[in-house]
């Protein structure tokens, strides 16, 4: 809704500052055509100094109401291409690199997507969430959703939330377990400032996954802290 309002209200100082553009092309004709009947009656009352300078003040204005207009103009189509046209692009670009003879697989995330390019950041969410309910192997959606949370909603504890539902809620593969408890570390550490909390996760992922690259990662993540 947000959206559609800016766009109405940037339209609506579009269509005034074009109204004051060509009024004052219209002020500047009419100064214009009263001073070559003032000289060619001679001006007998000297008027034409006086209309010459407001002439010239009316160009000034002129001038100004035509960068306001282009300044507008571009910040109008810019918006519109932005969430209107370029998600439209996507989506059927998207849908072009299928053969046509062949029955086009719906991109689960494509909405998301959508939503994310227009700035809908609680519905692409929904949307997200929806995917992962679709497909509840794929990390990326919960990825995706604390990326927003941290960066655009700037709520890193309802990201942390959304991470810790989604390792405790089923059975990863070690790289994605391991790729969701390093991110949710992080945030614990990094935007919640609680540091107990993330050497906890670390512990566990050295517990959980002994002798790989992940518990190497962990234990030396731990050995930087201190806390090893």
């Amino acid at each position: 809704m947000f959206k559609y309002i800016s766009i109405a209200s940037l339209a609506l100082l579009v269509l005034g500052s074009w109204y004051m553009f060509d009024k004052s092309g219209d002020k500047i004709r009419d100064k214009e055509k009263q001073i070559e009947l003032l000289m060619g009656s001679g001006d007998p009352e000297e008027l034409t100094p006086k209309l010459k300078s407001e002439v010239r003040g009316d160009e000034g204005e002129r001038a100004f109401s035509g960068i306001l207009l282009a300044f507008l103009s571009a910040g109008l189509i810019g918006i519109v291409f932005v969430t209107q046209v370029l998600p439209t692009i996507a989506h059927k670009l998207t849908h072009a690199v299928y053969d046509s003879g062949e029955e086009v697989e719906r991109d689960v995330f494509r909405d998301a997507r959508v939503l994310m390019a227009q700035g809908q950041w609680e519905e692409a969410i929904e949307a997200f969430r929806l995917a992962a309910a679709i497909d509840p192997t794929n990390r990326m959606p919960y990825v995706e959703i604390t990326k927003i949370q941290k960066v655009h909603l700037e709520d890193p504890l309802a990201a942390i939330a959304t991470l810790r539902e989604a390792i405790e809620g089923q059975e990863w593969e070690e790289n994605d377990a391991a790729y969701l408890m390093f991110r949710l570390a992080e945030l614990y550490d990094e935007d919640a400032a609680d540091r107990e909390s993330a050497v906890a996760i670390f512990e566990q992922v050295m517990k959980q996954f002994p002798g790989t690259r992940h518990s190497a990662n962990a234990r030396t993540k731990l050995h930087e802290w201190g806390m090893a």
